[in-house]
Parts: structure tokens; sequence; C-alpha cells
């Protein structure tokens, strides 16, 4: 039996599990093949209890070239439409709901709906050299499926601008617009990843969880009842063991039980 290409990678190093878009001879472009592996990586680190943080990278020069659209036309021909872009949806999804951090390292160009890889992502790092586009337009279709994920960060200014030109823009341009936590030369991109990735292992992880949660609630309530809500989280984080071991662990100038 032939084994099944191999797409995406994944392994666990240290407290990280480190997920890879493995295609570079079509630039990581989002067939149904690498979706189905790219969920499957998603879900192992997020149930594995050893995994801290979640690291998305890939090989070649493109982070993702978008939908594989050699795949969207053929399955056109054959059934009168294309699926792909709904099995994008769940890894989106998955990347939300993930309660552990996700950083996305990017040193390459990401187009279509790499976009709404890097925007599903908690935190995103690109090197200088980096390019984007919601190239959509350009072929006749919308940037529909990554929207809720996109628009959650970008400001409507830049949002109308480049869904609607579908131009390149730079890694600075996404910066400014909201996609990009930080931008740095190529050179340094992984070093400056590992020290992220540092400095979210020092965060208790189930006050991340409620982090990732309230990042995603609050700004679609009212103000009343936000404030309620987050008052009743807050004294619920603070009678929990997670809070009473980091308060004791200030107190005794020790690392905290999560961090060690």
């Amino acid at each position: 039996m032939v084994s099944e290409e191999r797409l995406v990678g994944y392994r666990v190093a240290g407290r990280v599990g480190v997920v890879t878009l493995d295609s570079p001879a079509n630039r990581n472009a989002l067939s149904r093949l690498l979706l189905d592996q790219l969920r499957a990586a998603l879900r192992q680190a997020t149930e594995d209890p050893l995994v801290r943080v979640v690291a998305l990278g890939h090989t070649g020069t493109s982070f993702c070239a978008g939908a594989d659209l050699g795949e969207q036309e053929e399955a056109r021909a054959r059934t009168g439409r294309s699926p792909g872009a709904g099995a994008l949806a769940p890894i989106l999804e998955a990347i939300l709901d993930c309660p552990k951090p996700v950083v996305a390292e990017i040193a390459g160009a990401v187009r279509g709906g790499g976009m709404g890889l890097v925007a599903a992502c908690d935190l995103a790092v690109a090197a200088e050299s980096a390019t984007f586009a919601f190239s959509e337009v350009r072929v006749g279709v919308a940037p529909a499926v990554i929207a809720p994920a996109v628009l959650a960060r970008m400001t409507p200014a830049w949002a109308s601008e480049l869904f609607l030109t579908g131009r390149t823009f730079s890694a600075a341009e996404a910066l400014g617009a909201g996609l990009l936590s930080r931008v740095v030369p190529e050179a340094e991109l992984s070093r400056e990843v590992a020290n992220l990735v540092s400095e979210l292992l020092a965060g208790a992880p189930q006050a991340q969880a409620e982090v990732k949660r309230l990042l995603a609630r609050v700004p679609r309530l009212g103000r009343q009842e936000a404030l309620e809500q987050m008052v009743a989280l807050s004294e619920r984080l603070f009678s929990a063991e997670e809070a009473r071991e980091g308060i004791s662990a200030f107190k005794e100038r020790r690392p905290p039980s999560w961090s060690r």
C-alpha cells in the first residue's frame, strides 16, 4: 500500500507543538490533503497536556499560497462545485478555539486563504521580506471564509483597500494593519519567535486560555455586560489553584510550577 504524502509536519519540542506546512512544491497551497493533515496536527497539539504553545511555520519560500486552484478547478469540472473553501473554516476555528497560544512564523509570501491562517493565530511574527495579499478578487472571488478571522484584527480602512484591490503589501503594512505582532530581519526571525515562545511559557496555562476567550468575547458585549462578566471571571480566577500558586511563587520569589 502506498503511504499518504506528508504535507504537514508535527513534532513536540519541549513544551511547544511545532506544526509545519511542508508542501513547498506548490507553495503550501491549501489542498484538501494539506488541510486534513493540518487539522489533525492542530488537534494533536491541542489535546497533548504537555504542549503549552503551538508554533505554526512553513518550509519553502511561501508561508501559504492560498487555495489550491488546480484542485478547485478539477473538483468544479467533476462535480459542478468547489468544496475546498469550506474545508478551511474548521481549521480557522481550531486555531481560534485552541486554549493554548498559537504563534505563526512567516518568512515568505502569504496569499488568499493563508491570510486567514495568519489572522487566526494569536501572535504572528514575520520577516521584513515577507509579502502579503488578499488575492481573491484578482481571480474573481472574495475573501469570504477568512473574513471573520481577518476582520477581527484589521481596521476597516485597511480591510477595504486590501480586500478590494488584492494588491501585494509589505510586512510593515501588515503590521500597521493589525495582522502581525512583530516584524524583524529574516536572520533574526527564528530567534524572535523563540523569545516570544519563552515569554508565553512564563504565563499560566488556564489564565492564557481565559485571556483568549475574553479577547474574543468582550468586544462583542455592551459595556455594562462586559464589566459584570469580567468581574465574575476575575473573582473566579483569583479563587482558583493557579492563582494561589502564582501569588505564592511571587511572594516567595520563585518560579511558579507551570514555568519550571
